[in-house]
């Protein structure tokens, strides 16, 4: 295939963040009424893009079930952030 011909075929797919946008609620099959939510239901906070050198290992680890990686390992520190946070007030 000519690098003409990898232009104008164009096999990409279209983002998977565009396809899930708009059917997340309603396509969960426990639903929460909206009535019942709260804000911190809604609340996403900001992403800051970070240079962090992490262990082989612990890397590994984390990138064996697959993508999605970045978010375990942001929920692996928001929790011991909020357990530090939580000890702190005590």
């Amino acid at each position: 295939m000519t690098p003409q011909q990898r232009l104008t075929s164009s096999s990409r797919k279209p983002a998977k963040r565009a396809q899930r946008t708009g059917t997340r609620l309603s396509s969960q099959k426990n639903a929460v009424p909206f009535h019942t939510m709260k804000i911190s239901d809604f609340y996403r906070p900001l992403k800051k893009p970070v240079t962090l050198r992490i262990d082989a290992d612990v890397l590994a680890w984390f990138k064996k079930d697959g993508r999605r990686y970045q978010t375990r390992i942001n929920s692996a520190l928001r929790k011991v952030m909020e357990r530090g946070m939580k000890a702190a007030t005590n």
